[in-house]
């Protein structure tokens, strides 16, 4: 069995993903900024407290916890933040606050956990198609699809530099799934896959992936988006 981090576990991929995992008996730490959700749960198998990652004193209290761990065998960056907004009408705090969450949070915990995972360890960063080169686009997601794209970018350095030593670095770039966050930032829409759905492949791929891909980046999905 395996020790997992998952962030972004308040509703979603995130929440339907902890609980594969923890039903299959892994040792899951389930991290997002509402932990109610999560720990309403109460399974023996997962772990949580109010996390924000962009937050310095919330990345100590993860340093905390992770004493209590040996080992990190598998991280999954799942917390994002999409912003669906006309370019000229999206402020540079908007812009920050994005690129924070969906990128420089990212780096910061991957420092921390870095350290504790073994070579056959796995990291599984989420990204998202709009960050993919040469996909196609949608107005109102400058500051969300180009961190995704920068996401992207990390993954493959990361690998690379990290290839001797382990662990290994992926990404999957998501289609359109139907979670709460697709709805806020896109009312209406319906997408072709659930989030049960994705979370499903993204557990697989966590705990195999990395035996065939590292520095890959990965396209999911039906539909375009």
């Amino acid at each position: 069995m395996a020790n997992i981090i998952i962030t972004g576990c308040s509703r979603g991929i995130g929440f339907e993903l902890a609980l594969l995992f923890a039903d299959e008996g892994h040792q899951v730490l389930a991290l997002s900024r509402n932990a109610k959700p999560i720990l309403d749960l109460s399974h023996p198998n997962i772990s949580a407290f109010p996390f924000d990652l962009c937050k310095e004193s919330d990345l100590q209290k993860l340093n905390i916890f992770l004493k209590e761990w040996d080992t990190v065998n598998l991280l999954v960056n799942n917390a994002g933040m999409l912003l669906n907004k006309p370019f000229l009408e999206t402020t540079a705090q908007e812009f920050r606050e994005v690129y924070k969450v969906n990128v420089l949070g990212v780096a910061e915990i991957v420092k921390i956990v870095l350290p504790m995972m073994p070579k056959n360890g796995h990291v599984v960063n989420i990204s998202s198609m709009g960050g993919v080169q040469g996909s196609v686009k949608f107005p109102g997601l400058s500051a969300y699809s180009s961190s995704k794209g920068a996401l992207i970018t990390l993954t493959e350095l990361w690998a690379e530099e990290y290839k001797e030593t382990g662990p290994c670095f992926n990404v999957l770039a998501l289609g359109a799934v139907q979670t709460e966050m697709l709805e806020e930032a896109f009312p209406g829409y319906q997408a072709l896959t659930t989030a049960r759905e994705m979370a499903t492949y993204i557990k697989e791929f966590g705990l195999t992936g990395h035996r065939l891909y590292n520095g890959k980046l990965l396209q999911v999905s039906n539909s375009t988006p």
